[in-house]
This record gives structure tokens, sequence and C-alpha cells, in this order.
């Protein structure tokens, strides 16, 4: 069995975080995307202290497909400087961490 790791990224609509999700799924670089929000936001970003309103999207990968991930990501993205941030699957239900590996599995 492979590695897997859960991806997380915030994006400053539900609309933008629904299709940058159907996207990633439909190429098979993510099994699946949660969507959570509205969420509150405070951040530093050219010298200012920023507050926005963002959606999060968590996406369950395999380490092998995670470069493909991150650079789709950062295509699709808006923001300048997006959040992506990987994180390791250190455990799980082995049939579910099978059906990830099946469904970001590039087909031939």
């Amino acid at each position: 069995m492979t590695d897997f790791c859960q991806v997380t990224t915030t994006i400053d609509s539900r609309e933008a975080a629904e299709q940058l999700a159907a996207v990633l799924v439909e190429e098979r670089l993510a099994a699946c995307a949660q969507i959570s929000g509205p969420i509150a936001s405070t951040y530093r970003w050219q010298g200012q202290v920023e507050r926005a309103t963002e959606w999060y999207c968590h996406l369950k990968t395999t380490s092998v497909r995670l470069p493909d991930l991150e650079s789709r990501l950062r295509s699709l993205h808006p923001y300048q400087v997006p959040e992506i941030i990987a994180v390791p699957i250190s455990a799980g239900h082995p049939a579910y961490l099978s059906w990830i590996e099946d469904a970001v599995r590039p087909t031939p």
C-alpha cells in the first residue's frame, strides 16, 4: 500500500471551493474533497494585517499524486500565494485507504 496525505487549502468563496474540488476529483488528483466554512481568517500580507472570509477545502490523495495535485492547485487557485499544506495520514481504515489509492490512479 502507498503513503497517503490530506491536503488543505483556503479560498475566497464557496463556489470557488466547489469548483476547485470538482476539478481535482474529476482529474483523479484527489479521491475526495470536503468543503467547510465560512471561516474567519486573520493573516499578515504585504506588511498589513488582513481579515477575510474563506472556505477550507480538504483533499485526500496519495504521496505519488501529491506533486501533480499541488501543481494543478497552484494553476487553478486565484491567490498569489495559496495555502497548500499536506500532512501525512499516519493510519486509516485499510479499505478507505485502498479506495483513495484506486480513486487517484490515472486511467490508462
